[in-house]
């Protein structure tokens, strides 16, 4: 009897004793003690009384149903919750605003908001004609050459206006560097400081560059056994080197099977080739930083 304790029935209130270890498991797991399985079940499903605190109706919960706030329904704890929510958001009444652009009034309780909806900003950010035309004039002026669609931020708007990137240029008074009839630029021929004769104002950029960091060049050089041609040939420590800018990459079908056949000859004739894309000189700011990672593990001395 050394290791029995006596406790009392949860349900008739009557002395029973039980082991030490099992009393203190039992308060450890937060368990009741009952003197049979009759008394625990009429423990377990008696009812208590209690009154809804939204409509006052009186309903019946187990002893472990009972919490601090009792309501007889989901929908009436629903009722007073969403009361309790409410009233935070009932101190922020939402302002007024009128859309700049069509009159309308609309709310908005934070942020300086000028439109209703996405439309009216697009609408009132959309720019006419005749600014487009300033803009690519203005571009041209400070580029000395007709721009890129690359240089402009409002190319989309160009398109979407004038029909095309080439309409837009035509009607600003340049010539385009692309033609109508596809999509192959045209080769509007430009001379690099060199004195190099370029195809396109791209290759006049990547040409500039390797003259400014005295990296000799040379254009046009063939590859072996076909009639293609290397944009650029760098000699490196007796090593021929073949630079190659892929302007039109994923533009013409044409263009994406000369790529592979040139990528392929490289490969079959252990040439380096450096391959060089529109994303690497535009915008030009980031020109200088990508052509020295592209010509680095090449030229590092």
């Amino acid at each position: 009897m050394s290791n029995l304790r006596k406790v009392r029935c949860k349900n008739c209130d009557k002395v029973i004793y039980r082991p030490v270890g099992r009393i203190n498991e039992n308060f450890k797991l937060g368990y009741k003690s009952y003197c049979s399985r009759r008394c625990e079940y009429r423990y377990k499903t008696k009812r208590e009384k209690l009154t809804c605190e939204n409509c006052n109706k009186v309903f019946e919960r187990t002893p472990s149903s009972i919490s601090l706030h009792n309501y007889c329904s989901l929908s009436c704890a629903a009722v007073v919750n969403n009361k309790k929510s409410l009233k935070g958001r009932a101190k922020i009444k939402p302002k007024l605003k009128i859309c700049i652009q069509c009159g309308k009034s609309f709310k908005k309780n934070t942020g300086n908001k000028k439109y209703c909806s996405l439309a009216c900003r697009r609408m009132a950010e959309r720019k006419t004609s005749g600014e487009l035309i300033k803009i690519i004039r203005q571009s041209a002026k400070k580029l000395k050459r007709t721009p890129t669609r690359r240089e402009i931020k409002e190319d989309k708007t160009c398109q979407k206006t004038f029909g095309s990137w080439n309409n837009a240029i035509l009607a600003a008074g340049f010539i385009p560097n692309r033609s109508h009839d596809n999509r192959m630029y045209k080769r509007s021929y430009a001379k690099a400081i060199d004195g190099h004769l370029c195809d396109s104002i791209s290759e006049l950029l990547i040409d500039n560059w390797l003259y400014r960091n005295d990296i000799p060049h040379e254009r046009n050089t063939r590859y072996p056994n076909t009639h293609h041609k290397a944009d650029w040939e760098i000699l490196f420590k007796k090593q021929k080197i073949f630079v190659e800018y892929f302007g039109l990459a994923n533009d013409s079908l044409r263009y994406d099977q000369t790529i592979k056949e040139k990528k392929n000859l490289c490969r079959k004739n252990n040439i380096p080739l450096i391959e060089i894309y529109p994303k690497d000189i535009f915008p030009q700011k980031f020109l200088g930083n990508s052509l020295k990672n592209k010509f680095k593990k090449f030229l590092q001395g």
